[in-house]
């Protein structure tokens, strides 16, 4: 079965729990997308919102209680804010390969959190960039269209080349897909090897948010 995380683009803080609240019951875990208004076009919280950010960090406790969640970080130079957000409890980093140069002091210090790392990258970006990481990390995420930071863009048909390529030569890895996921791309995305899928618009535009993330799981 398909592991189905939602995607949460928080407005702000009330915003992240309101939503979190919303699937909580119905999956492990919450991927939290953040944006710095320079990696990706887009400020979401923190970005607009640094002192309840650092308010939350000085409280020390897990910032979706019992929900897991994995941070996508569309900041330039993520290795400055990590060591906080690991504070906040974060499961995993998702750093975008074209971020940053620090991939090599950035996964030591997750490892050492026992904090996940995934690379992410976008159509433009070969998979050649992957190679010397992959023994490092934990999973692979591909973004579904060179456009980040928005909900209900289109995936971009490329991505699924990218997966067949990126699975032929490492049959094991955990490959995510964020954005253009739904229930029309779900079942070629699995097909090209995809084993997790991350869904925004999907799951919070939906009637009956369980329904559809069982729809996503079982597809």
């Amino acid at each position: 079965m398909t592991e189905v995380i939602p995607a949460i683009i928080p407005e702000n803080l009330e915003d992240l729990y309101a939503k979190a609240d919303r699937v909580r019951a119905y999956v492990n875990t919450a991927q939290v997308d953040i944006m710095d208004g320079k990696f990706a076009p887009v400020t979401s919280w923190p970005y607009n919102n640094h002192e309840q950010f650092e308010d939350l960090v000085k409280e020390g406790k897990p910032l979706l209680g019992d929900l897991s969640f994995e941070l996508d970080m569309m900041v330039e130079r993520p290795e400055d804010v990590i060591g906080r957000w690991m504070e906040l409890g974060a499961k995993a980093l998702i750093i975008h390969v074209d971020s940053t140069n620090m991939l090599e002091n950035i996964i030591p210090r997750a490892k050492e959190r026992r904090v996940a790392v995934g690379i992410a990258l976008r159509p433009d970006t070969d998979n050649d960039v992957l190679e010397r990481w992959i023994p490092d990390i934990n999973f692979v995420q591909f973004m579904g269209n060179q456009k980040i930071g928005y909900h209900g863009v289109e995936l971009d048909d490329r991505v699924l080349q990218k997966i067949t390529k990126l699975r032929k030569t490492h049959p094991k890895l955990s490959i995510s897909v964020d954005i253009g996921v739904n229930f029309e791309t779900a079942p070629s995305l699995i097909k090209a090897g995809a084993t997790k899928l991350v869904s925004g618009s999907t799951i919070f535009n939906a009637e009956n948010i369980n329904e559809a993330i069982e729809k996503l799981k079982n597809v």
